[in-house]
């Protein structure tokens, strides 16, 4: 999946948080000085070119709405991370955190729980 910039990635958290909507809504959601109807516009087109949203037509206008979930988006940027920092491998990322984020035997016993749990409910 690609990256988004960071402009595209607020549009999609609008969308993810509020559901399909129009452009000209989606400029209430930024703060003042809102971009212009255009650069969101165009913001918008390329997201709907690299396949995050789609759109139904209404009129000559068009109601947009996102093609790819939140949860979706982080698994896949998590996993472009473990693959690129890590050598594909959760263990190195575990072992970071340990290491050099201070990660608890607590914090990790609770997490090893948590994987054990996720395993024995299928």
């Amino acid at each position: 999946m690609k990256r988004l910039t960071a402009k595209e990635e607020e549009i999609m958290r609008i969308f993810w948080e509020h559901g399909p909507m129009f452009v000209r809504e989606l400029l209430a959601f930024y703060e003042e000085p809102k971009p212009h109807y255009n650069t969101v516009s165009t913001l918008v087109r390329g997201l709907e070119e690299k396949g995050f949203v789609k759109y139904r037509p209404y009129g000559n206008t068009y109601q947009y709405y996102a093609a790819v979930s939140d949860k979706d988006y982080k698994r896949s940027a998590l996993n472009d991370v473990v693959a690129q920092y890590y050598n594909n491998s959760y263990t190195n990322v575990v072992s970071t955190f340990i290491e050099e984020e201070g990660m608890s035997v607590d914090e990790l016993k609770a997490l090893i729980a948590r994987i054990e749990g996720k395993k024995a409910n299928g």
